[in-house]
């Protein structure tokens, strides 16, 4: 077990350090303290080949430029918030606008382009990085000054596990999450669309044409969004059904988890072997399949296109501030907040 660290580059007078955590089999995880931004991580096929399995740039300009969020953690709230507003304890509230008219991952500055600080530990069996950030009062519109923590856990049983904390002396809203795209061929060799989904999930969240949720909950049986036996990406991006078209060929849709820390998410990629099992104490997942990822700036040699990266975003449920019936998001004044996600890599059996 190991760490190493060293300069990314640098953002106005600051330098953005990339730590790399390593285990003893191989496997590594590099992440940024400009965002918490997981910017590789490197794991074994069925050949035992080490390769990348996120989305990301060799640069800090692509992380600073670009808006498709790769591998950073995304916050105070993760998703869109409608109309950017909400009321809470009876106070209105505006957030920044930068969605049209919505509020979406956290606002123009939000975690993601903040620089963390951070602290390593070496242990027998895992190596861990930690950040924390000063959210303060008023920031991107939120009440209250907020201390968060994130941690990065990498262990020997090629399990990375991810712990957010926080606590504010106001009541204000917190839903975070950590916005990696995953792609199991390995350095990007192709896209997800063979990629092979399980969740244990009976429901997801019917959306709007802007992407908000109606608050209407839709039985998943029946659909391409039933993936209680695994289904492969590519039925959804095929289909003709509305909530797939509507999400521009794919899925851009919160699940409801129907279970916790027991397998309940799993993506596999049979080509290359690969398997990733999921396991959190959130109430939903997000699953987005890059149906909008475009542009020009190079990702690991390759050009961005859709369905390139799938985002399983472990949270609560989007809009929830707006929705009575929606599991609440409301942090009350000084109490802790904590949310575990954990990701384990291995080969299919």
């Amino acid at each position: 077990m190991k760490i190493r660290k060293e300069e990314f580059g640098k953002l106005d007078a600051n330098t953005v350090t990339a730590f790399t955590l390593e285990n003893d089999h191989g496997v590594k995880v590099t992440s940024l303290d400009y965002g918490c931004t997981i910017t590789k991580i490197i794991t074994p096929d069925k050949s035992g080949n080490l390769e990348n399995i996120v989305l990301g740039y060799d640069q800090l300009e692509g992380y600073v430029n670009n808006s498709a969020y790769f591998g950073c953690v995304v916050g105070r709230v993760a998703g869109r918030i409608g109309g950017a507003e909400f009321t809470l304890n009876g106070t209105s509230y505006s957030l920044a606008k930068n969605e049209k008219d919505n509020h979406l991952h956290g606002g123009i500055k939000g975690f993601d382009k903040a620089i963390w600080n951070a602290e390593t530990e070496e242990k027998a069996d895992e190596v861990i990085v930690r950040f924390s950030y000063l959210s303060p009062d008023g920031e991107e519109g939120y009440p209250g000054n907020l201390k968060m923590n994130v941690t990065y856990t990498l262990n020997n049983d090629n399990e990375l596990t991810i712990h957010y904390e926080g606590i504010s002396d106001e009541t204000t809203l917190l839903n975070v999450t950590n916005h990696s795209y995953f792609n199991l061929s390995g350095d990007l060799k192709g896209d997800v669309l063979d990629h092979e989904l399980t969740l244990k999930s009976d429901q997801y969240l019917e959306l709007q044409e802007n992407l908000l949720p109606t608050g209407e909950f839709a039985d998943v049986e029946g659909t391409p969004f039933d993936f209680r036996q695994g289904r492969f990406i590519r039925s959804g991006v095929e289909s003709d059904h509305p909530q797939n078209k509507l999400a521009g060929g794919g899925y851009d849709h919160p699940f409801v988890l129907n279970a916790n820390r027991n397998e309940e998410i799993i993506l596999r990629d049979s080509e290359s072997g690969r398997q990733m099992v999921v396991e959190t104490d959130e109430v939903g997942v997000v699953v987005y399949t890059s149906n909008q990822l475009a542009g020009e700036d190079e990702i690991y040699g390759v050009l961005p296109r859709k369905h390139l990266g799938i985002c399983l975003e472990t949270q609560g449920l989007p809009d929830a501030v707006h929705h009575a019936n929606f599991p609440s998001w409301v942090l009350e004044k000084e109490k802790p907040y904590s949310s575990v996600t954990t990701f384990k890599f291995g080969t299919m059996g």
